[in-house]
């Protein structure tokens, strides 16, 4: 079933395309806060060390590597009147967005060590609820699209508001609560910095909020046609557990999906590292004010607008596993350059609008193009849906997106992980103003972070190329399927007709 073809209605116009496009914007809001907020938050506001902040969300994701693939396969066995996966998306409004107000707004007081179990418990919720609603969501895709080259159309949507829900609320944040905007002798905003509580229990409230509400409304805008989906002939069985977990093992034996899955592994573990020091790095080691923090985030609102125009046209002419190979690359040249050029004096004076304007402009370029590789990224691995289909007579979409947002996950926990060992490696425990930094530990920053960073982003990117379907080999995954149900159905009938 293909959807967007069926020549009703244009592709824009088609309600199904917004509803999951915009579905993104729970997890984008999410990701946001574990990425950039939960490592300075947990540290300046719980008084959490940093290497305990990161230990939570590592045994959080030993949580998330059994529970994942098993909700992943499960969806793919579900067979219930609205769907097999709309069933779980439901299931995610009991835990994910209580969570994620829970943990910026303690339900308990706790303090130092041992807000670390609180910080754990909550990471746990979170991360399950996002499990719940995120895996079965994305997994509807290879059913609702078939097509090589429009599955990224409908993925730059996802990333579109996945970054613009997340980016959002984090340049609000920085503009009125953490921050204030000041017009002539008017503040507008609370101005509460970032050692204090009240701005992330007002992020807290405001997140979860967005979160019900699009959860309910992705779920009910998808839920019709989801309905209508061709429904799994064998269903899951808790009781044949072991029968289950030869399934998921045989399915996940694609070299295809190795090939993506530990490179998500490897630039998950990049990213998070960048995004869990990006607030340390921006507010010390380039020392810009929140006010100017937001600004750079006003500039990223029109990043995932452009990557979504671009994306597209770029896997057409190049394909994807080369379009994120050249995307990604380019990205990474580009990373270090602004943490070089401080130390060796060749950047513009720290705190000026000379620095501020260059690095926006950094930030806005590694945007786009980090968007647009992993579009394809995430649009390659719809296309193992097919393959995997072709050698196992089973649809797994749940289980490898599943396996992908694990990926993601270790993003979060393995970078807070690391940043947290570089925040206290760094000596940055004990700062919390501008005028306690010194060029030292900007040195020992870059000297801990930007090897580690760009050595994974490359594994990560030399793993892509070990990925194989191209657009030929996709069509003759849908070529040998679609005849392979020909023969089904004319055996079904030869049957009846014997009867």
């Amino acid at each position: 079933m293909d959807i967007h073809t069926t020549g009703e209605r244009p592709l824009f116009k088609n309600p199904t395309f917004w509803f999951y496009g915009s579905s993104s914007m729970a997890y984008g809001i999410k990701d946001n806060a574990f990425s950039y907020l939960l490592l300075i938050y947990s540290n300046n506001c719980l008084g959490v060390p940093g290497y305990l902040s990161g230990l939570a969300l590592a045994i959080a994701m030993v949580w998330d590597a059994f529970t994942d693939p098993l909700l992943g396969h499960w969806s793919d066995k579900s067979n219930t009147r609205i769907g097999r996966r709309h069933p779980f998306m439901y299931t995610s409004l009991l835990l994910l967005p209580g969570g994620f107000y829970a943990l910026f707004n303690p339900v308990v007081a706790v303090s130092g060590e041992e807000a670390f179990v609180y910080v754990l418990v909550m990471a746990i919720i979170i991360r399950t609820g996002v499990t719940l609603f995120e895996v079965p969501c994305t997994a509807l895709l290879p059913d609702l699209v078939k097509d090589y080259d429009e599955r990224n159309r409908w993925l730059s949507l996802r990333h579109l508001f996945g970054w613009t829900g997340g980016n959002g609320i984090h340049l609000v944040n920085f503009f009125f609560w953490i921050g204030a905007i000041e017009i002539g002798s008017r503040t507008f905003g609370y101005d509460h910095g970032f050692v204090s509580p009240e701005a992330y229990a007002i992020y807290g409230t405001v997140g979860a909020s967005i979160i019900t509400i699009v959860i309910i409304t992705a779920s009910l805008g998808t839920q019709r046609l989801a309905a209508k989906l061709p429904q799994p002939s064998e269903t899951f069985k808790i009781s044949e557990m072991f029968k289950e977990i030869r399934q998921i093992a045989e399915s996940l034996k694609n070299g295809n999906f190795a090939a993506l899955f530990f490179y998500g592994l490897a630039l998950g573990a990049a990213g998070g590292l960048g995004a869990a020091l990006y607030l340390f790095n921006v507010t010390y080691f380039f020392e810009f004010e929140p006010w100017e923090i937001g600004m750079t985030a006003v500039a990223v609102l029109f990043a995932p607008p452009v990557a979504s125009f671009f994306a597209p046209k770029v896997g057409m002419r190049l394909g994807k596993k080369y379009g994120a190979i050249v995307c990604l690359l380019t990205r990474l040249f580009l990373y270090p350059i602004p943490y070089i050029a401080v130390l060796n004096g060749f950047w513009p004076g720290l705190g000026s609008l000379e620095s501020l304007l260059i690095y926006t402009l950094f930030i806005y370029v590694e945007v786009v193009l980090g968007i647009m590789g992993t579009v394809f990224l995430d649009s390659m691995m719809a296309d193992i849906v097919e393959d995997s289909e072709r050698k196992t007579t089973r649809r797994s979409e749940g289980l490898f997106f599943a396996a992908r947002a694990f990926a993601a996950k270790f993003t979060a926990a393995s970078g807070i992980l690391g940043a947290g060992i570089v925040v206290s490696a760094a000596g940055l425990d004990a700062v919390r103003s501008v005028e306690q930094m010194t060029m030292a530990i900007r040195f020992d920053i870059a000297t801990f972070f930007l090897p580690l960073y760009c050595s994974l982003c490359l594994i990560g990117i030399a793993l892509i190329n070990l990925y194989k379907i191209d657009r030929a080999s996709h069509n003759a995954n849908l070529d040998a399927l679609a005849k392979l149900r020909d023969e089904q159905i004319g055996e079904g009938s030869t049957a009846g007709q014997t009867n």
